[in-house]
This record gives C-alpha cells, sequence and structure tokens, in this order.
C-alpha cells in the first residue's frame, strides 16, 4: 500500500454507522473506497450534495457529479443536490458528526494549517474554517512529512484554518490525538518504529506505555 491507501484505510475505521460525514479536497475522498461493509455513512460535500459514493469507472463520470475540489464521484441511492446556502447551514449548523480534511501542519495544540501557503495565489478560503468550527469530530488525513519537512510541528508557520485543536490526525506513520496535555502517538504504521516517528516530528509527543500498529 502507498501512503494515501493507509491513511484513507485508517480513517475509514474511525467511520460510525448512520453519521453524516464531510470529506475534503484531496486525498480525503479516498476513504469513501474504504467504507466498512454493511455500514450506512452519508457522505456530504461543501458544494452541496449528501450521498456520493467512490470515483466511477473510467468512462462513466458525470460532468454534473463532482466533489468541492471538481475530482468526479458517484451518487449512491438516496443521494441528494442542494445549494451552498444550505450546505454552509449543515456545517455552521453543527449536523456534521465528523469531518475528515488533508493538512499541510498541525501544532503541538492540535491546530490545523491548511488553507494557504504564503506566496501562492489561492481563490480563497473554502469552507475548511466552518468545517473545523462546525463538525462535531474533525479528523486530519495527511502525510507525515513534505520534501523531507516536519509537518506536526510545535508553532504553525502557516496561516491556521481555526482555533479549535482537532480531534485526530492520521499520517502514513502513525496516529496522533491532540489531548489538554499535548500530542499522544495512539498508534504506528505497520512497520514503523517510534523512532522513526520521532525522527519526522519536530512537535513533542507523549509516548504511552504501549503504541500499536494501526489496523488497516
Amino acid at each position: 500500500m502507498d501512503a494515501k491507501e493507509i491513511i484513507a484505510r485508517r480513517v475509514a475505521r474511525e467511520l460510525r454507522d448512520n453519521t453524516l460525514v464531510n470529506l475534503g479536497i484531496g486525498l480525503p475522498t479516498l476513504v469513501a473506497h474504504h467504507v466498512p461493509a454493511g455500514m450506512l455513512v452519508a457522505f456530504q460535500s461543501e458544494n452541496g450534495i449528501i450521498g456520493f459514493g467512490a470515483r466511477p469507472p473510467e468512462g462513466m463520470e458525470d460532468p454534473n457529479l463532482t466533489d468541492a475540489g471538481g475530482g468526479f464521484i458517484s451518487a449512491l441511492p438516496g443521494a441528494f443536490a442542494f445549494d451552498s446556502a444550505t450546505s454552509f447551514a449543515l456545517i455552521r449548523g453543527g449536523h456534521l458528526d465528523m469531518t475528515v480534511l488533508g493538512g499541510l501542519q498541525v501544532d503541538a495544540k492540535g491546530r490545523l494549517a491548511n488553507w494557504k501557503v504564503p506566496g501562492r495565489m489561492v481563490a480563497g478560503m473554502g469552507g475548511a474554517m466552518d468545517l473545523v468550527a462546525g463538525a462535531k469530530r474533525v479528523v486530519v488525513a495527511m502525510q507525515h512529512a513534505a520534501k523531507g519537512e516536519a509537518k506536526i510541528v510545535p508553532e504553525l508557520t502557516l496561516p491556521p484554518t481555526a482555533a479549535r485543536p482537532v480531534s485526530l490526525v492520521v499520517t502514513d506513520l502513525a496516529v496522533i490525538e491532540p489531548t489538554a496535555e499535548g500530542l499522544v502517538l495512539r498508534e504506528r504504521a505497520p512497520g514503523v518504529t517510534v523512532e522513526e516517528i520521532l525522527a519526522a516530528t519536530t512537535a513533542r509527543l507523549i509516548l504511552p506505555d504501549i503504541i500499536p500498529e494501526m489496523p488497516l
């Protein structure tokens, strides 16, 4: 498995039956491929759809069915579409059980930065700020490091998405839980040692006595 599949498979284990879950742009959309058998999860995208599924087979894409990032999605039986006002009323009203978002950085307090890199043009901040503030659980799905640079850091050097800490961080190396005491290393990716995780992390991690391998 490559890094993205490891992350998506582990995040999918955080899904719960009969819940409303937002999947952010990019890597988080891969979670839709790994819903546990028999589980009913309604996926929401901020551009206005509930009940979407994984990307359809090549050649069967519908240009009218896309996620917030423009990627093709499928519509499951019972899916419905609505306008942006309704979509953001769901998000801001606290109706989402969970959101899965990509990340550029997470700091020692569990705060996320994921909407802007200084010096790069962006179309807008999107819905990430509303999602972090409004969803009941916020799971960050991201690679542990990028171009040799740690992404789990003592302090954010990129603009924060929100003041609220996230609920869980899942990377290709580890599962980390932000707590009032700090970042707790809960799980290791298969074949990854604690020492390798510490070497790729600049924020301080709290190490429990037992740190099991993550189930996939």
